[in-house]
């Protein structure tokens, strides 16, 4: 147990040490983290979200670019996917890989911290993973992303939840009945509620009516 943690706190370590470090591809492995692939389950968070061809979907808080692609494969070519990210360093090596991947349908979009600066036309889906607990006055900021959704959008959150010690003492996480909670004041109804991430809770909302 005590190594395990050891393993945990020396990958931590080396991470926020990347980010530090403020090279874009160094802050890559960083927000792609350890073993993701494994514990993320991509291609089963995908096929829960149902996209259907020519879907337009923000991915909110974008960051390496980890889910856009694998958005941008779901929706197809006729679908589109801003890549949405405070960071210009990562809006930068998104751009990069949609260019040398030949990939037309991701557009990076350089948000504002309180606001993703979304086309007004809307999107069908707002999609986060992982990017919750980066917000500031999350009720607002919430609030104010009604005003991009189509009719019949929805918007999908994923968030670490605490169950590793580890994401408890760094604050990189939000319980699932925060989320509930501050989307409930930000005027969303609960959708569906998914459990088959082992470290993260994955909560489906649309406006209330």
């Amino acid at each position: 147990m005590m190594a395990s943690k050891l393993r945990h706190i020396a990958h931590i370590t080396i991470l926020f040490g990347l980010l530090l470090a403020g090279c874009a591809q160094l802050k890559q492995c960083a927000y792609e983290g350890v073993n993701r692939d494994d514990w993320q389950q991509p291609q089963k968070v995908i096929a829960a979200l149902d996209i259907q061809p020519g879907a337009v979907i923000a991915d909110l808080g974008a960051g390496s670019g980890y889910f856009t692609f694998k958005l941008a494969e779901a929706a197809g070519p006729t679908g589109k996917i801003y890549a949405v990210d405070i960071d210009p360093d990562m809006i930068g090596l998104i751009a990069k890989a949609a260019k040398d991947k030949a990939v037309n349908n991701v557009e990076p979009i350089l948000a504002k911290p309180d606001d993703p600066l979304l086309p007004k036309s809307g999107v069908d889906l707002i999609f986060t993973a992982n990017t919750y607990h980066h917000l500031d006055n999350r009720v607002e900021y919430l609030t104010g992303l009604r005003r991009y959704l189509r009719p019949g959008a929805k918007i999908a959150i994923i968030e670490l939840d605490g169950r590793s010690w580890l994401e408890g003492i760094v604050g990189h996480s939000t319980s699932s009945e925060v989320i509930k909670k501050e989307m409930g004041e930000a005027g969303y109804a609960l959708q569906r509620e998914l459990d088959f991430l082992d470290r993260q809770s994955f909560l489906i909302f649309a406006p209330a009516k």
